[in-house]
Formats: C-alpha cells, sequence, structure tokens
C-alpha cells in the first residue's frame, strides 16, 4: 500500500470518527440512539449530501482507491460486533414468557416476512439485477423486513426503564427469539443467493446446521475454560483475550468457507460462549471500547459512501421508497399487535410492543451491506431500505411515549416503593453517591421528620439515577442495569439502617433507576410525586466555574417546585443556624425550612442577620413569625450589621454558625434565573455548611403541619 492511500485512510477514519461522535450525541439530545446519529454521520460524508454538495472535496477525501480498505475495516468492525451481539445475548432472556414471546416473535417476522416478499413482486422488475433470481430477491427482501435490532431495543428498554416491567420483560424475550430466527432465515438467504437456487444450496444448509451442532457441544466446552480460568485469576489477562479473538476470526472464516456468512461465525462463538458474569462483563467492555469507538463508525462511513439518496430522483420512485418503508412498519407492528393480543396481552402494551419490534437501526444495515456486496439488492434498493431502517428506529422512542408514558410504566415496575402524596410533605433528595452524601440524608430527614416522638406526616425519597453514559452496549443491556441499580439500592439501604432516630427509617424510600438526563429525570418525578422540596446537594461541575452551573443549575432552573442546594462541610450538628435576611421569596424559603429545624430539633438556635442598609423585614415575615410559640420565637434572634459588604458580613458570621441558609439572590451573588452571571463567592467562602434556597410557588408551604405540631406540643 502506498504511503499517500495511508495518510488518505488515516484522515478517512479521523473525519469519520469525529462526525460520528458530534452527529450521534446531537441524536442522543434528541432522545434517540447514538447509532442513529453515527449512520447519518456516515450518510452525511457520502454522495447523499458531502459529495453533492461539494463533489470535487468529496472525491478529493474519499477516492475510489481508499474505499476498499475502509471497507476492509467495516468488515473487521462487523464480525467482532456480531461477536458483541452473539456474547450479550443472553438465555435467560429466553425464560420469561417463552410461549407467548415464540408465538409474538415468529408471527412478528412471518408477516413483514410475507408482505416483503408480495412487495417482492412489484419491486423485481423494477428495481433489482438481471442476474439475480427471484428466489434470492425475495429471501432477502423479507429477511431485511423482518429484523429486529436488539442492541438498540435492549438500550430503549433499559432508559425507559421497562426492564422490570411485563412489557420490557416481553420485548426483550421476543427480539431474543426474534434475533435467532432472523439469523438463520438470513443465513437461508445468503446460501440461496450464492448458488442463485434453494436445491444447490442445501449442501451449505446442511454444513451450516453440522457445525452449528458442533459450536453448540464441543466449542461450548471449550469456551467454558476461560470461565474456569478467570475464577483463578479474577481476570482475562491479554493473551487469553488473544485466544479468544483468534477463536472469532476462525469461527467466521469456517461459516465463510462453508457458504454463509463471516459475521455468522462470530455470532456463533457469542452465543456459545457461556455467560458467566464477571468474564463477560469484562470481555464486552474491553471489546466495545476500540470497537464502537473506531471500527463502527468506519462501518457506517462505508455504508453512508454507499447510500445514494439522489438515485431517488422521480416521484415514482420515492412512491416505492413509501411502499417499503409502510411494508416494513404495518408488517411489523401488525403481526406483533395480532399475536400479542391473541395471547392475553392488553392493547396498550400490544401496541408498545409493536413499535419496540420496529426497532431495526444497525442490524438492518448489516443485512443492508451483505445484500449490496452479494448483489442482490441494487444501490438503489439499498437506499430506500437504509430509509426504512432510518425511518422506523427513530420513531421507535417517541411513539413508545406517546403509547406508553413514563407515567404509567412506573404502575407496572417491580419492586418500586408507591408514594401517595395524600397531606405528607415530601421532600426529594437526589443522591449521586450514596458513600459520600449521607448528610444530604440527614438534613433532609432532619427538614422533614426530626425527632419528635410523635410520628411525622413526612417522607424522605432519596433518588439515585443512573446514568449510561458509555454507549456501550453491554452496560445498556437490562441485566446489567438491573445488577448496577442492585449494587446502588443496596448501598442506600446500608444508609438508611443508620440513619436516626431508628423508628423513623421506613419513612425514608429510596428509588433507584436508570436515565441518562438527570435533571430532567428528578424535575419529573418530583412533578409525578407531588414532592415539596428538592434537597439537592453541591458538587464542583467539570465544565463551569461557577458552583451553581452544572447538572444543579440546570435543577435550579428546571424544577416547578421549591430547591435547596445544600454545602456540605461533612458536620452533622444542626445547633446554630444562621439566615441571612434580604426581602424576598427564597429567603421566605430559607425560614419556613429554619423554622422547621427548629420545630424538629430542639436544641436548635436560629439568627436571623439583618445587614444594613436592607435589613427591613417584610410584613409576611413578621406575621409568620407572630404565628410562632413563644418556646420557638424564645430561640430565635434577630441582631443588625453595618457592613459595606454584606456577603462579608455573612461570611464572618458564619464563623459560629452550624448552617447557614440563603435565599437565592443577588446580594449573596447567587440569583435564581441567571445561575451563573453573578460570582459564587458565598458558596466557597461560607465558614459552615450552606444551604441556598430558591422558591418557586409563592402559594405552597412548608409550614402548614408543622405549626399544628407546634401548637400540640404547647398543650
Amino acid at each position: 500500500m502506498h504511503l499517500d492511500v495511508v495518510v488518505q485512510v488515516l484522515i478517512q477514519i479521523l473525519l469519520v470518527i469525529g462526525l460520528s461522535r458530534l452527529v450521534g450525541l446531537g441524536f442522543r439530545r434528541l432522545n434517540q440512539p447514538l447509532v442513529i446519529g453515527e449512520i447519518v454521520a456516515g450518510i452525511m460524508l457520502g454522495p447523499s449530501l458531502f459529495g453533492m454538495i461539494a463533489p470535487n472535496v468529496a472525491a478529493g477525501l474519499f477516492p475510489p482507491e481508499t474505499i476498499p480498505f475502509l471497507g476492509v475495516l467495516s468488515q473487521i468492525g462487523l464480525i467482532f460486533f456480531m461477536f458483541l451481539i452473539g456474547l450479550e445475548l443472553d438465555p435467560k432472556y429466553l425464560k420469561n414468557g417463552l410461549n407467548v414471546a415464540i408465538l409474538v416473535s415468529h408471527v412478528s417476522i412471518l408477516v413483514p416476512f410475507s408482505l416483503g416478499t408480495l412487495a417482492s413482486l412489484l419491486l423485481y422488475p423494477l428495481v433489482s439485477y438481471n442476474g439475480v433470481s427471484f428466489t434470492a430477491f425475495a429471501l432477502f427482501l423479507g429477511a431485511a423486513m423482518s429484523i429486529t435490532a436488539f442492541p438498540v431495543l435492549a438500550r430503549i428498554i433499559t432508559e425507559n426503564n421497562l426492564q422490570n416491567s411485563r412489557l420490557g420483560a416481553l420485548a426483550l424475550t421476543c427480539a431474543a427469539v426474534d434475533d435467532v430466527t432472523a439469523w438463520c432465515l438470513l443465513a437461508l438467504a445468503i446460501a440461496v443467493t450464492r448458488y442463485n437456487n434453494m436445491i444447490a444450496a442445501i449442501p451449505t444448509i446442511f454444513e451450516s446446521i453440522a457445525y452449528i451442532a458442533i459450536m453448540l457441544t464441543l466449542g461450548r466446552w471449550l469456551l467454558k475454560q476461560f470461565a474456569v480460568m478467570y475464577d483463578r485469576t479474577g481476570k482475562l489477562t491479554q493473551t487469553v483475550l488473544a485466544i479468544i479473538y483468534m477463536v472469532v476470526v476462525v469461527s467466521a472464516l469456517v461459516t465463510e468457507l462453508i457458504g454463509i456468512h463471516l459475521i455468522f461465525g462470530a455470532f456463533l462463538v457469542g452465543v456459545t460462549m457461556p455467560k458467566h458474569p464477571g468474564s463477560t462483563r469484562e470481555l464486552a467492555q474491553k471489546t466495545e471500547d476500540f470497537v464502537l469507538t473506531f471500527l463502527l463508525p468506519v462501518f457506517f462511513a462505508y455504508s453512508g459512501l454507499r447510500t445514494q439518496i439522489g438515485l431517488l430522483n422521480r416521484p415514482i420512485l420515492w412512491g416505492l421508497c413509501v411502499i417499503v418503508v409502510a411494508v416494513a412498519i404495518v408488517g411489523k407492528y401488525v403481526g406483533t399487535y395480532a399475536a400479542a393480543r391473541v395471547s392475553g396481552v392488553e392493547k396498550r402494551e400490544a401496541s408498545a410492543l409493536g413499535w419496540l419490534m420496529n426497532t431495526r437501526g444497525l442490524t438492518e444495515l448489516i443485512v443492508l451491506n451483505i445484500g449490496l456486496s452479494l448483489n442482490v439488492i441494487s444501490p438503489l434498493l439499498f437506499t430506500m431500505l437504509v430509509i426504512m431502517a432510518l425511518v422506523t428506529t427513530f420513531m421507535t422512542s417517541p411513539l413508545l411515549e406517546l403509547i406508553y408514558p413514563k407515567q404509567q410504566i412506573r404502575q407496572h415496575q417491580i419492586n418500586q416503593p408507591e408514594i401517595s402524596k395524600s397531606d405528607h410533605y415530601h421532600v426529594l433528595v437526589p443522591i449521586a453517591n450514596p458513600t459520600t452524601q449521607r448528610g444530604l440524608i440527614e438534613l433532609a430527614m432532619s427538614i422533614a421528620i426530626g425527632n419528635s416522638s410523635k410520628p411525622p406526616n413526612a417522607i424522605v425519597t432519596p433518588l439515585s439515577l443512573i446514568q449510561l453514559d458509555q454507549d456501550y452496549v453491554y452496560e445498556s443491556l437490562p441485566s446489567e442495569a438491573n445488577r448496577q441499580i442492585a449494587l446502588t439500592n443496596e448501598k442506600l439501604q446500608e444508609l438508611i439502617q443508620t440513619l436516626e432516630p431508628a423508628n423513623y427509617r421506613h419513612l425514608v424510600r429510596s428509588i433507584v433507576q436508570v436515565d441518562r438526563d438527570v435533571a430532567r429525570a428528578t424535575t419529573q418525578i418530583a412533578m409525578r410525586d407531588q414532592a415539596d422540596l428538592i434537597l439537592v446537594g453541591w458538587h464542583r461541575p467539570a465544565f463551569h466555574s461557577n458552583r451553581l452551573g452544572g447538572r444543579v443549575g440546570e435543577i435550579l432552573t428546571m424544577a416547578p417546585v421549591d430547591v435547596a442546594v445544600f454545602v456540605d462541610r461533612q458536620s452533622t450538628k444542626l445547633g446554630s443556624l444562621l439566615l441571612p435576611y434580604v426581602p424576598n421569596i427564597h429567603t421566605d424559603l430559607g425560614l419556613e425550612l429554619a423554622l422547621r429545624l427548629l420545630i424538629n430539633q430542639e436544641h436548635t438556635h436560629l439568627r436571623i442577620l439583618r445587614v444594613q442598609p436592607f435589613s427591613e423585614l417584610s410584613s409576611e415575615f413578621n406575621a409568620l413569625l407572630d404565628r410562632l410559640p413563644d418556646r420557638i420565637r424564645r430561640r430565635i434572634e434577630l441582631p443588625i450589621v453595618e457592613a459595606s459588604s454584606p456577603i462579608q458580613a455573612v461570611i464572618e458570621a458564619s464563623e459560629n454558625a452550624d448552617l447557614t441558609i440563603a435565599g437565592a439572590s443577588r446580594e449573596w451573588g447567587i440569583e435564581r434565573q441567571t445561575l451563573g452571571r453573578y460570582t459564587d463567592e458565598l458558596v466557597t467562602e461560607c465558614r459552615s455548611a450552606l444551604l441556598i434556597t430558591r422558591r418557586y410557588s409563592q402559594v405552597a408551604s412548608h409550614l402548614t403541619s408543622m405549626l399544628e405540631i407546634a401548637d400540640e406540643k404547647l398543650v
């Protein structure tokens, strides 16, 4: 290979990886799988966009002599991606409702396959190559219509927290059965295509069956030794990893020599590999890093260079494209819905299942590239089917939300606490790390529950949201997500069991779930469960100089409930509270929370610091103080200080406080609307723990029930 070609290929790879990641992240913001954005990025680099608006530049960046090298890299990527799909296809997905799943999945293959075969009667004379038999063409089109992308579907299920619902379990089982059946169907189509008739393909079919039998018996026994070695060493060594990869390549070569395709050998190794929790996780993660970030984007670019939307240059061709998309959608949806309803699944779940099974994604692209490489489908039909793959995958998430809204998903989940608002005072506490945020939960308990002898009418909900930041296929599998949820929940329960008073621990009810957007999910859960207060811990944002930027700033801006941000100084005492006074609604919220602490904690004192020149108490503030019983008012001081720097005065006063409570206002360098425009000197310089309060509703009160309790204590 000439050095100039090497340089050109490296430049292409650089462009491909950068654009794929950029567009993929953009699609993530649209609540779409990253893979959809990566497919679109590949199409953008091809003749459909880049080649159309800048043909000379495109030809210079992607000259014909370099394309075969991208093809080789994409084939290597496909081999190892199919190995990952097989590795992550756990047999336990085939144990839940298998009878229903077999019926639903096979009908969901049979109906679109049949419709695809009928569509072949129309498409074959118009968009096929002359040398391709109708049988091969119909088999390939039927297989393309029948595919469901298990990895993409698994991620959608996980990110919508459906993995512990009836719908999620059924969808996973159906997709797993669908995967096995559809790949067998595709192998048949490839065998028939290579010999161009069914009779000549029979020896290949028998050879394939024999190789599958060998892999499921002798192969499984040999592969099991890797799990034994992992148990002995506790890790996958580079030597073991090299041997596994060699086995994948050898198996891929065997299936290619048999006459089906390289990808089936790799897929079969993944399926046959024993699903040892530790070794499977480590093998998947080590393999995915390179395959998903380097090799697969090259495959998308290679596919995009072969996708020519410009070929659809007549209304009749766009009409055919619409027919292809409609056949794929209707066939998959109707087949799934009808079979699910016959099996006793209720209408909403059957409909949602129909849209989930329409997910095609990358799996469809693999099938199409095989068909194009074998010349069984033309570039024109290839383009139509790529559009179909994008449309069917893109529509899954919004249609699922329309048919099966997130608030209804919770009703069908297992082991999720039911939080009934009624007249409970409810504090929602987002927890990033249960092992380091004990002080946050303790403060929430002090505000909501306290240590009174009378059982309080309050609930504290620690909320831990697990983000699947990395786009690992394995990490997004429901089984792996459930493992992470269980570990986090175990840590939370251990923490809850150490909280005091012990007799009120049952009022602390945790929620642990997966979500990619913590701020949005926190806001939605707060609205759904009618939280009175979101108490969030401060953390240093990675990309903001302001301490109230990042995720905390998003919650402050988005949440339609009152929010308090806690800056913990690792002190558990609440004996002395400091409230710097500025007449606004945010300070009023701070006062209400301070008074809850006073009522709940009998030995707590409050200093309301009035700093000149804005020291006059508002009438609402005075009215609230007047409602307090004498025993509470006696623990409140109202000193006045004159200072040229109000922030500095508060910082000095905080020296003698355990907790400073400040309303979000410009005077303290923290303001509700802009969040980052002003400095955050008070946050960084305060000598005590700090609670910043931001009020949303001027109507809601945090003290109504507490004043009744305070009055009862007087009697």
